[in-house]
């Protein structure tokens, strides 16, 4: 059950954090994953070593989402190597700190760019291979704070990540015609790197205690794409899968 056998899979962002969780939980299940960095090409190359030890016939491909140039030659690269295209993780993007008061239309271009316009590249492209094979699996890595707002007010972005599940339901409709399901996951606090990078150890120990949970794990979220990439996830599309500890339902 869930198993991924035989299937390609890419993975934007793949080389650090949630995107490497989730590259790894694909490769568990028996896909081949390319690891998609940006600049971090000695860790996905760890990655993909890691991948290649657990049976996973995986490579490291460089490219800056944001660049139309750049995300054409990702998918090209991809297509080389497996010739075929049957699971799309849009994983890649960023945060910010700054609140609705300290932010400046350049940070607000910085963050819809990093992480809307990026999926608005990369799942045309995987749509436009999708259509053409007749199948495939699109999973947008989006947010709590997509759904209810940042607990900080970064305002940039709760827009990107709310977005990216409005983006998800009109491709979903659109994918419809050619048995490509396009559905996304939302995780909470993720005990994971970005959440290291951008919070403090006490205001991580204040936001634990707001999750009746408490913080998920990368796994956790890796397990909901399986999940999502799977024969089992045929009759799916058009969802959010909250992973959030029970801190916001629906």
């Amino acid at each position: 059950m869930f198993s991924l056998e035989g299937k390609s899979a890419l993975v934007t962002g793949g080389s650090r954090g949630l995107g490497e969780g989730i590259a790894r939980a694909l490769a568990k299940a028996g896909a081949d994953v390319a690891v998609n960095y940006n600049s971090s090409k000695g860790r996905a190359l760890k990655v993909v070593e890691d991948l290649k030890a657990m049976g996973s016939d995986t490579i490291a491909v460089g490219a800056d989402v944001t660049s139309q140039d750049d995300v054409k030659a990702m998918f090209d690269t991809v297509l080389d190597k497996y010739g075929k295209l049957d699971i799309f993780v849009n994983n890649a993007g960023t945060i910010s700190q700054k609140d609705v008061f300290d932010s400046t239309i350049d940070d607000w271009n910085y963050i819809i760019n990093t992480n809307l316009t990026s999926t608005f590249l990369c799942t045309k492209h995987a749509m436009e291979i999708m259509r053409k094979q007749g199948h495939g699996r699109i999973i947008v890595d989006a947010s709590l704070t997509g759904q209810r707002g940042t607990e900080y007010g970064q305002v940039h972005y709760a827009a990107s990540k709310g977005g990216q599940i409005a983006l998800v339901k009109t491709l979903a409709r659109v994918g419809t015609k050619y048995k490509v399901t396009v559905n996304a996951v939302a995780p909470g606090s993720i005990d994971s790197e970005m959440l290291d990078n951008f919070v403090t150890p006490e205001k991580k120990k204040e936001l634990a205690k707001k999750f009746p949970l408490g913080f998920g794990t990368v796994e956790d979220v890796g397990a909901a794409v399986v999940y999502l990439a799977s024969d089992e996830a045929r009759y799916i599309t058009g969802t959010t899968i909250d992973i959030n500890g029970g801190m916001y339902m629906r």
